[in-house]
């Protein structure tokens, strides 16, 4: 830029001011604080001064990571897994679950992520209902090194992090109720070195800038000695884009197209759910962690409709039989907002019983969870189940590397995972160009005792239930998942839609 005057309106001018006296840095708020303005007042004239070059704007998306009330009790009192292994050690021996629970003071949840940790480490079993010490000095050194490094990590967040990125282990904190996570917009408004230095020389000045000529101005003189804004006829008008479906769903209507053709009728269920189906008749007991208040959403009106008496019957056979804890009826009657689409394959294998079919859902389920680039409150999943007397394994594998293949996904990377309602259990990954490779592909063959559940013997199932929404972000091209429900249409229209998708 020249050193001629550069002449702006009073607002402008002292936007400019303020920022070259504050070294030529602040944030919108900052700012907003300095000239007693509401953020909302400056933005247009923020806009029209980075059009102009003289500013530039920065926005950032950071999280705020401050430990909770929780975590802070826990400091202080010792960490669930801490104080569970202390009495386990002091017990020595064989002690049953139950007792256990009693003894060392911890609620259900508490005590099901403690028990988890400890197996994890390799410093107890459980067998039959019953709880063993097994560790050696290496275990527990190893166990102290973790429970140091969490309380560190801890004390740490007494100051809130901020972050561009939730890291994993923020997860699995915010998960046990240790954190709180936060998302933090802000807007960076920077002024150019050339710009500071027209500022230092009094090259910008202020002035009354006139955009629209009337009666008034003309006839009180008020135009003599102004500045007349100029007109840039050179700016093109804004193009006009045909109407269409959002890219998004434009996706979600060929996956379901694809599925179709692959031989998979559509079944569909309800977004509100008693746990019964959503945990209970899929072999989850009604202490583990993922039913807590932090990861699923209740609903307050009460107990759920009424349940088949059947299902409720077996469900607590094998419940009290296999886990042997006392299971609640009343519990799993609770309604939430279901936190996956699996019990829509249990409501259909009761209802379709005995035989050969193959079965499909993509539809919304909703968790509690801190937005970021790969995750939201509520999402799509794409179900499925394969129910076959001689339906194996590979029959999974193979959907997945088909389906892959069908959405021109590349490569499919698969590793051994863990779920409480399939045995075996994998996890597909596919690889996205920004993210790396991304988890999209959890399945599994069902338990036994979940089939039992539903009244299926006889028959083996093959069950997915596919991140979809993942998917999209690489086949629409975008690394925020937030961008597959925005309703910018500046966002919209970069979205890359293959010519397959549109067909």
């Amino acid at each position: 830029m020249s050193d001629a005057e550069v002449k702006l309106p009073p607002r402008q001018y002292k936007i400019i001011k303020v920022l070259a006296e504050s070294g030529g840095r602040l944030s919108v708020n900052e700012l907003a604080a300095k000239l007693s303005k509401k953020v909302s007042d400056l933005m247009r004239d923020l806009e029209e001064l980075a059009s102009r070059k003289l500013i530039k704007l920065t926005r950032r998306r950071a999280y705020s990571i401050k430990i909770t009330e929780l975590g802070i009790d826990y400091l202080e009192a010792g960490l669930p897994e801490e104080r569970l292994f202390k009495v386990v050690k002091r017990l020595e021996g064989e002690v049953p679950i139950s007792e256990l629970r009693s003894v060392c003071g911890l609620e259900n949840n508490e005590f099901a992520a403690a028990m988890g940790i400890l197996r994890k480490f390799s410093l107890i079993s459980v067998s039959k209902g019953v709880v063993k010490y097994i560790g050696n000095e290496e275990a527990e050194n190893r166990f102290a090194e973790y429970v140091r490094e969490l309380k560190v990590r801890l004390r740490n967040l007494t100051t809130p992090l901020i972050t561009d990125r939730v890291p994993s282990w923020a997860r699995d904190l915010r998960r046990r109720g240790f954190i709180a996570i936060e998302e933090v917009k802000e807007i960076y408004v920077d002024l150019p070195e050339e710009i500071l230095d027209l500022c230092l020389k009094g090259m910008i000045k202020e002035a009354t800038i006139i955009t629209k000529l009337t009666p008034e101005i003309i006839s009180s003189g008020l135009w003599e000695g102004a500045e007349f804004k100029e007109f840039d006829l050179s700016i093109d008008v804004p193009r006009v884009v045909p109407i269409r479906k959002h890219p998004y769903i434009q996706f979600l209507e060929y996956v379901r197209y694809v599925v179709i053709t692959m031989g998979f009728k559509e079944m569909k269920g309800p977004h509100i759910e008693s746990e019964l189906w959503n945990f209970d008749v899929l072999f989850v007991p009604q202490y583990h962690p993922s039913r807590r208040e932090t990861d699923v959403y209740f609903i307050k009106t009460g107990a759920s409709r009424k349940e088949p008496k059947d299902v409720i019957d077996r469900v607590k056979s094998v419940h009290e039989s296999r886990l042997r804890y006392k299971w609640d009826p009343l519990k799993a009657l609770r309604l939430i907002l279901r936190t996956h689409t699996t019990p829509v394959s249990m409501r259909t294998i009761y209802e379709c019983g005995e035989g050969e079919y193959r079965a499909f859902s993509l539809d919304r389920v909703f968790r509690p969870d801190t937005p970021d680039p790969t995750h939201l409150m509520e999402f799509h999943q794409l179900e499925g189940i394969i129910v076959g007397k001689k339906v194996t394994f590979k029959h999974l594998l193979g959907f997945f590397k088909e389906f892959a293949k069908r959405l021109n996904l590349g490569e499919v990377l698969f590793k051994p995972a863990y779920f409480p309602f399939t045995e075996p259990s994998v996890e597909g990954y596919i690889k996205h160009p920004k993210l790396g490779w991304i988890e999209v592909f959890p399945g599994g063959m069902f338990r036994p005792e979940v089939l039992e559940a539903v009244g299926l013997k006889g028959y083996n199932v093959a069950a997915w239930g596919i991140g979809i929404d993942r998917i999209a972000m690489l086949v629409l091209g975008i690394d925020d998942i937030r961008h597959l429900y925005t309703n910018n249409l500046r966002v919209i229209r970069s979205m890359k839609v293959p010519y397959w998708v549109t067909e």
